[in-house]
């Protein structure tokens, strides 16, 4: 069940997790980051990558936990960020060997929303000059040639 209590204060990065695996293999930790790619459900369960940033990790999660998850990035969207808490697996046995988190809990710090890239002028008119070069050349092979004998 989706849970709107605190998590856990010590929120760890994915450079403390990778680095120091040994030491949080076993152990309940919080992670924070954005949520990326797809949601992928397998029966009760999803799996949710969470990225910080630096590099995104595997969350196992029941998915009534999914509830309040709206945005989930990719070019086009800033996806929701999020606290988890649950058991940190630098191998878990149960998921191919795949370092993880199993979450217990999880928190929306930060709703997602669309990100718009606009265009830079200086490709904009980059563009224009090609295609025109381009239909200038079409234009050029497409008329007869007068051929002096």
């Amino acid at each position: 069940m989706f849970s709107i209590s605190n998590c856990y204060a010590q929120v760890y990065t994915s450079l403390d997790l990778l680095n120091n695996a040994k030491q949080y293999d076993g152990k309940v930790i919080s992670y924070k980051g954005e949520v990326i790619g797809d949601v992928m459900i397998r029966g009760d369960y999803a799996w949710l990558h969470v990225n910080d940033g630096t590099i995104a990790i595997g969350i196992w999660i029941h998915k009534t936990m999914l509830q309040d998850i709206r945005y989930s990035g990719n070019y086009h969207i800033k996806g929701d960020i999020v606290e988890v808490s649950g058991t940190f697996h630098r191998s878990c046995l149960e998921h191919g060997g795949d370092l993880d988190i199993h979450a217990s809990e999880i928190k929306k710090i930060t709703s997602g929303s669309l990100d718009i890239h606009p265009v830079s002028k200086k490709k904009a008119y980059l563009g224009i000059c090609s295609l025109v070069v381009v239909l200038l050349f079409y234009v050029l092979k497409k008329i007869p040639q007068n051929k002096h004998r």
